[in-house]
């Protein structure tokens, strides 16, 4: 399996990809702006693990593309608790394992259904941009609590969580790794978050699809095992989309807290809404036999996430950034540029770099832009010195 995984990351076909051949392939990054170099969506250009692709072609020859059947949800309930038990050390019990299609899919439910009617929401930020609009979108007030930059690192204003809590929220949305700045919570500022969270009876909804992509010397912690508390007050979305790249499947999983049970029974028909069957039986092999593909994977990206502090030096000097201990995405603050626009705005009308604006990420990322690195090392290092020459005087 591993032989085969390695065939499936071809690095010579990386290094000749070029951004047409990228643009024709017809993902969001590459297509959503034409022309642009892509670096705004958040999926990757290395293809797909050999694995994953027979296990898809396999399904579709045998037809199993009906509506969701039951053998088919145990076995991706009891896959993903294999998974977390075998990478994080948490043992999942399956029965709490429930397929939804997205993690904003398992967002709305949570809110909905699982915190007091009309009450507000608390979100991390700068943060994911669905994040900010999907509580205003279900007629929530949305709390924007600003993580504190201290020396290259991010810490969570707790004193501000606790005030939000005291007021009324209900929900905290946890993103850990965090989206967009790539930030591994500490295990000892988890505990601290979830005495508040305890504390004022709230709950917390903890987006962990990006914690498979941890660099070396950073490890992911679970939110939800952490205490009793915690298991009970936590609705936990996971997904094989960010790290095996299959986000268009369709399949996202939430771990219920201890005490949801008899809640989700309710609901469980709309609230499940989107996974599918094709998504599901990628995301079983992904957790199954995709260990030595994303190996690879987290190899490459950690050699770009070096190259990009070097190509940041090289050709913008003016950017701040720390890099990340997690993810694929880079937050770099160009506050200091002085540009006369938006830099999401500057580098795609100056550069043909489609990045992510800060200002979509909330009031804290003013100035900042997200720049995913999942590229082929050339690709990125065009895009890098495309963003430089935009920056010089004319």
């Amino acid at each position: 399996m591993a032989q085969q995984s390695t065939r499936s990351l071809d690095r010579a076909r990386l290094a000749s990809l070029t951004p047409a051949d990228l643009a024709h392939r017809g993902s969001a990054k590459w297509c959503r702006v034409p022309g642009a170099l892509g670096a705004s969506v958040a999926e990757m250009d290395f293809g797909l693990a050999e694995p994953i692709r027979a296990a898809l072609v396999e399904a579709v020859r045998r037809g199993d593309l009906g509506y969701f059947p039951p053998d088919l949800d145990d076995r991706l309930r009891r896959a993903t608790a294999q998974y977390q038990g075998t990478s994080y050390g948490w043992d999942v019990d399956p029965g709490r394992v429930c397929a939804v299609g997205d993690v904003i899919v398992g967002l709305e439910t949570t809110i909905e259904h699982f915190t007091p009617p009309g009450s507000p929401v608390v979100v991390l930020t700068p943060a994911y941009m669905p994040f900010l609009t999907v509580p205003t979108r279900l007629h929530r007030a949305v709390v924007q609590v600003d993580l504190r930059e201290q020396e290259g690192t991010w810490q969570l204003d707790l004193e501000r969580i606790a005030a939000a809590l005291a007021a009324g929220a209900g929900l905290v949305v946890l993103c850990n790794p965090h989206n967009p700045i790539g930030k591994v919570y500490e295990e000892s500022e988890l505990r601290a978050l979830a005495d508040l969270v305890e504390r004022h009876g709230a709950r917390v909804f903890a987006d962990e699809i990006h914690a498979p992509l941890i660099y070396p010397g950073s490890r992911h912690h679970c939110y939800a095992p952490l205490g009793e508390h915690t298991d009970r007050h936590t609705i936990t979305a996971t997904s094989a989309s960010k790290a095996w790249n299959i986000p268009g499947l369709k399949c996202a999983q939430l771990v219920l807290g201890s005490e949801d049970h008899a809640a989700w029974r309710g609901i469980r028909h709309s609230a499940s809404r989107g996974a599918s069957n094709l998504g599901a039986e990628a995301t079983i092999t992904a957790y199954r036999d995709g260990a030595p593909w994303l190996a690879e994977v987290m190899h490459h990206l950690d050699s770009n996430r070096r190259l990009l502090g070097e190509l940041i030096e090289a050709h913008l000097p003016g950017v701040r950034w720390s890099a990340p201990d997690g993810t694929y995405l880079a937050w770099l603050d160009c506050r200091a540029l002085g540009l006369d626009s938006s830099p999401g705005t500057h580098f795609l009308e100056q550069a043909g770099v489609s990045v992510a604006d800060g200002r979509l990420c909330g009031a804290a990322g003013e100035g900042f832009v997200r720049v995913n690195f999942a590229t082929p090392a050339h690709i990125l290092e065009q895009m890098l010195r495309a963003m430089g020459k935009s920056l010089e005087s004319p």
